[in-house]
């Protein structure tokens, strides 16, 4: 290994340590508006590298991601409540992330057979037959009104407003401080196993389905086998982020997991860039901030109306749905590799110009003259 290949790691390792230091510094300073916001945002961005894994790299389309979110979410509330069988906290959340990857198993032969537009509207099915149930089996989802979540309990440790209390550096911990790191291990872990699956066999065999079925499979890639494993992972992945969403949540309903749920992770991954684990979760991150901030400013917002305002006003929801409807259009027509493509371009111009620029104190030889012609003597 060379010593500048060293350096780069060296130094890329750093920057992750230092940027992991500064995700644990928010409990300490923010309140618990700004400490939701960031428990919504991770959510969304394990489920949103999930559908990236999906869509972006395996070039699978897919509007039924707010169904195994449902599953995730109720699995473990069913689970670990009562009614319910009333498993431990942890185990009931492993085995709703499981619960989740089964029902992309059991929809894996369509996601085998079907493509493109064709299986948007298979998955879509997914969707209205969830929120059916959902709504109908009370016993286990609690109907309209949803149930209440049991907080998650690890080795006697409640990620909850817990008795005793809790207080760190003189700061008091409540639930949105115990569970900002619960989802920054779940975030960091969705963030290593994804990288390592797109850097791995499966992960460029996945690519070259995305980029030809035909090529891929003369190559030897099993089409039908890696199309079913893309959707399990991304389901699996979908689960968890339920579960994360539930215990932030505390409470869950089915109109959260709406067609419309489905429809905010396609925009993350479309403004991030699809097939990008940083582009997803940049995508979630906006997506999932900009209506919250909205509400919190509605006041302090020009066209924007507080929730509950008069009929015909533009609420904030609404407006961030709009804004980040022009942001879409706006990443098709400039930007086709999202947020992560647009700041790689620019790191790569600004690396090109620095390698351009002479060091400072450094003489640049001026380049070599043309050795003098003698003159001709005409006859």
């Amino acid at each position: 290994m060379s010593d500048r290949l060293l350096a780069a790691l060296t130094r890329r390792r750093a920057w992750l340590l230092l940027f992991a230091v500064l995700l644990c510094l928010p409990p300490f300073y923010l309140d618990a508006f700004w400490l939701r916001i960031g428990l919504f945002s991770m959510a969304a961005a394990i489920g949103a590298t999930g559908l990236a894994l999906l869509s972006g790299t395996a070039g699978q389309l897919s509007l039924g991601h707010a169904f195994f979110l449902a599953v995730g979410a109720y699995g473990y509330t069913w689970l670990a409540g009562e009614p319910g069988p009333g498993l431990p906290p942890a185990l009931a959340a492993l085995l709703a992330v499981l619960l989740a990857g089964a029902a992309g198993g059991l929809f894996s032969p369509v996601a085998a057979r079907v493509k493109g537009i064709y299986l948007g509207i298979a998955t879509l099915a997914l969707v209205f037959l969830g929120h059916h149930v959902l709504l109908t089996a009370d016993s286990v989802t609690g109907g309209f009104n949803g149930r209440s979540v049991p907080p998650l309990t690890l080795g006697g440790f409640t990620f909850a407003q817990g008795d005793p209390e809790l207080t760190v550096l003189g700061v008091p911990f409540g639930a949105e401080e115990r569970l900002w790191f619960l989802g920054l291990a779940l975030f960091a872990f969705t963030w290593f196993t994804a990288r390592g699956l797109l850097r791995s066999r499966p992960g460029r065999a996945l690519a070259a389905l995305r980029d030809s079925e035909t090529a891929a499979a003369v190559m030897g890639v099993d089409v039908a086998r890696h199309r079913s494993a893309a959707f399990v992972v991304s389901s699996m992945y979908a689960g968890l982020a339920g579960v994360l969403l539930a215990l932030a949540f505390r409470r869950v309903v089915p109109d959260y997991f709406s067609l419309a749920l489905s429809v905010d992770y396609l925009a993350m991954i479309v403004i991030g860039g699809l097939g990008s684990v940083a582009g997803a979760t940049a995508g979630a991150v906006f997506v999932t901030a900009l209506p919250l901030l909205m509400t919190r400013y509605a006041d302090q917002l020009p066209l924007v109306t507080a929730p509950g305002s008069a009929e015909g006003a533009v609420g904030p929801t609404e407006a961030a749905r709009y804004l980040y409807g022009a942001a879409i259009v706006l990443v098709l027509l400039y930007a086709p590799d999202g947020l992560h493509g647009l700041a790689r371009r620019v790191q790569d111009r600004v690396r090109r110009r620095r390698s351009r620029t002479p060091a400072p104190h450094t003489v640049v030889p001026s380049p070599p003259q043309p050795a003098a012609r003698p003159k001709e003597h005409t006859p």
